[in-house]
């Protein structure tokens, strides 16, 4: 019995240290840390635009910032068929939103040259950057072209597609947020 005593005696002691460690955490005097934020960043939909930064056509870096605007990104190739599809609808949804969204289409691993005279031969107007390394490409796990995404004013992903898209589409998405 005596021995019994002592097992039990060590193990009230040992969860009472425990419980006494765990209270003397900072959270439980301050409160939840609120330097995290509410929403993990990813690239997935639910979760925030992580930033990053590419070069537009004229070699100049643009910083892909939350910057309380609607984003649109659409990756995508010239020699991608549904790319080519999309993109009159595309570049005329982009001229018709400017000014309330940021539309980027970011060209993957293209020679700039060859991404510039296919824009100026279809007179597109739209945003391109260029992912010439396909490190934004590689980290936003584009794994079919075309892929879009809306981004809301949050910088929540709220939208995400991989395949055509079209004018309709991304106006639904644009009246549901």
């Amino acid at each position: 019995m005596p021995r019994r005593f002592i097992v039990l005696a060590i193990a009230m002691i040992a969860m009472t240290v425990a419980m006494g460690f765990m209270a003397m955490q900072p959270e439980n005097f301050l409160g939840p840390d609120t330097s995290k934020p509410a929403v993990d960043t990813g690239v997935t939909v639910g979760k925030r635009l992580p930033e990053f930064a590419l070069a537009d056509l004229n070699g100049k870096e643009t910083k892909v910032t939350l910057d309380k605007q609607l984003i649109v990104l659409n990756f995508w190739a010239t020699w991608c068929p549904p790319c080519r599809q999309e993109m009159p609808e595309l570049d005329k949804f982009a001229r018709q939103h400017n000014g309330k969204l940021t539309f980027y289409a970011i060209n993957i691993q293209e020679p700039v040259d060859k991404v510039t005279e296919f824009l100026v031969q279809n007179q597109y107007t739209m945003n391109v950057l260029t992912d010439n390394d396909g490190e934004v490409t590689k980290a936003f796990h584009i794994n079919s072209i075309p892929t879009t995404l809306v981004i809301d004013k949050q910088g929540i992903i709220k939208y995400r597609k991989s395949g055509p898209v079209t004018a309709a589409e991304l106006e639904g998405v644009l009246n549901g947020l």
